[in-house]
């Protein structure tokens, strides 16, 4: 990876990263008023006064730099990317949970991040119509245009991404390990389509196993990316039911595929009813509820890599300044709705022409 003006600070971020003990709230908190770098050039009396507590102070001060090279090694290949949380390209979406991941790694098309995901989730062992349901929605919403995002494990999450693969759609994977390995192992060359018409995306770095515990983690991010979860098949106590109540407390729509009362498969989709997801027999019900994405679909479709725009980008673009523009004035310059505004200004940050700042601001870079 090619770092640019924002990533020449990149090494304090993953350093903090490592930092043992230092989380996601941790994390933010501490950036909140001082940069990675200053963290880690600060005293231990400096650092006492910022309010760290005396056991992290410990491990920043006398952090392995070590540690990170092999994280420099991982980003200097092709493909392989890290979005901060302060990066125009990292997902708003994600930024609303609780605990947002502050680095993002991330193998394949960092910009697709940005656009509408249908999570789909369910059992590790399926029935067949399980499989044959997770295919065909994941078919049918990838050919709407909803990105398909899944765990990348086996059974539901692996069809799901077959489902957008063919489709000719595209898929991401949020996996709980570093981006440097495959679980699991028989996914390998799943993986590496994903990554071809794709992304894999993990919070956690290069090098970092299968853990038992990093899976609860990641299906927080995986709730988080999607307007809306599919929850196929699952049994009454499972990590997709975790992942449904995560996407509940996130505000995200979720949708269950009802099954048997008397299929131990059905139990979980079953329940998530009773709470409050919503019963869909066919991709046109999630397609219809979530049909006010349907005008952003058709933006970020039409080939966002191309340089030329169309007359309303060019007029938007005209009034965005090269100093901080907020949206406010940018709906009193044009004229326009501030939802359109939001989708054409997404587009012209997807295409390098304007940059976020802080406030809620724009600025025009070319």
């Amino acid at each position: 990876m090619q770092l640019n003006s924002q990533d020449a600070d990149i090494k304090y971020w993953l350093g903090l990263l490592r930092v043992e003990g230092i989380g996601c709230k941790t994390f933010l908190s501490l950036i909140e008023e001082h940069t990675p770098e200053d963290i880690f050039s600060a005293s231990e009396s400096t650092l006492q006064a910022w309010g760290v507590k005396k056991a992290l102070i410990e491990r920043i001060i006398s952090f392995n730099w070590q540690t990170v090279d092999y994280d420099l090694q991982w980003l200097a290949h092709e493909n392989n990317e890290v979005l901060k949380i302060t990066h125009p390209l990292y997902p708003e979406a994600l930024k609303e949970i609780y605990d947002p991941p502050p680095l993002l790694f991330i193998r394949g098309n960092p910009k697709l991040l940005a656009y509408p995901q249908i999570a789909v989730v369910g059992s590790r062992n399926p029935s067949a119509l399980g499989n044959k349901a997770a295919f065909d929605f994941a078919f049918e919403l990838s050919k709407f245009g909803f990105v398909i995002t899944s765990g990348l494990a086996l059974g539901i999450d692996s069809t799901g991404h077959q489902g957008a693969l063919s489709a000719g759609g595209y898929t991401i994977a949020v996996v709980g390990t570093g981006l440097d390995r495959v679980y699991p192992a028989s996914n390998k060359d799943l993986a590496l389509e994903i990554v071809n018409n794709g992304a894999m995306v993990s919070e956690f770095p290069p090098g970092t196993t299968a853990q038992a515990n990093n899976f609860p983690r990641r299906n927080r991010i995986i709730s988080g990316l999607s307007q809306g979860l599919l929850i196929v098949e699952a049994a009454q106590k499972s990590g997709s039911l975790i992942t449904a109540r995560l996407a509940i407390e996130q505000n995200r729509d979720v949708f269950a595929i009802p099954g048997s009362i008397y299929s131990p498969l059905s139990r979980g989709c079953n329940a998530m009813i009773k709470e409050g997801a919503k019963l869909v027999e066919s991709p046109q019900d999630i397609i219809d509820e979530l049909s006010q994405y349907k005008q952003r679909i058709s933006f970020l479709r039409s080939e966002p890599e191309q340089s030329l725009l169309d007359l309303e980008q060019q007029t938007l673009l005209n009034l965005v300044m090269f100093g901080p523009t907020s949206i406010d004035d940018l709906v009193e310059s044009s004229g326009q709705s501030v939802e359109s505004i939001a989708v054409q200004l997404l587009m012209l940050e997807l295409q390098g022409h304007i940059e976020a700042t802080t406030g809620g601001c724009y600025i025009r870079v070319k």
